[in-house]
C-alpha cells in the first residue's frame, strides 16, 4: 500500500501537510505493509510546471502508482485524473504526515468526491 501526501517540507513523518495540492513543494510517499507498519518513506520534489518543470502534479503522482492520495483538497481535473486511475483521494484531517498515516490506518479519512471550487485549474 502506497500513500502520497503533498507536504511543505522534508521532515519525513513529521513533514507538514501542504494546504495547496498542486503547489506543494514536495510529495511524501509512504509505503505500508499489510499490518499498517511503515516500510519505506520517500520525499519526491514537485517538478511540475508549477515549479518550472514539466507536466501537471497529478501526472507526477500517477507515475508513482499510489493506492491513495491524502490531501486537503484539489481541483476537479486533478480529482478526475485520480478517480479515472482508481486511486482513492482522501480528505486530510490532520496536518502532520505521521498523524495522517495513523488516521488512515484507523479508517478515519473520508473520500474526497468533488474538487475545490476555488481551484485555478478546473
Amino acid at each position: 500500500m502506497e500513500i502520497v501526501i503533498p507536504v511543505e517540507d522534508v521532515n519525513g513523518l513529521n513533514s507538514r501537510l501542504s494546504q495547496h495540492f498542486g503547489r506543494a513543494p514536495y510529495f511524501t510517499v509512504v509505503e505500508l505493509d499489510e499490518n499498517g507498519k511503515v516500510l519505506n518513506l520517500q520525499i519526491v520534489p514537485n517538478k511540475s510546471e508549477h515549479f518550472g518543470g514539466m507536466g501537471k502534479p497529478p501526472e507526477i503522482i500517477l507515475n508513482l502508482r499510489p493506492n491513495a492520495v491524502v490531501t486537503c483538497g484539489m481541483g476537479p481535473r486533478a480529482l478526475g485524473m485520480f478517480q479515472n486511475a482508481n486511486i482513492a483521494v482522501l480528505q486530510a484531517n490532520k496536518n502532520i504526515v505521521k498523524d495522517l498515516i495513523d488516521a488512515y490506518k484507523r479508517d478515519e479519512l473520508v473520500e474526497l468526491t468533488e474538487g475545490c471550487h476555488h481551484a485555478k485549474h478546473r
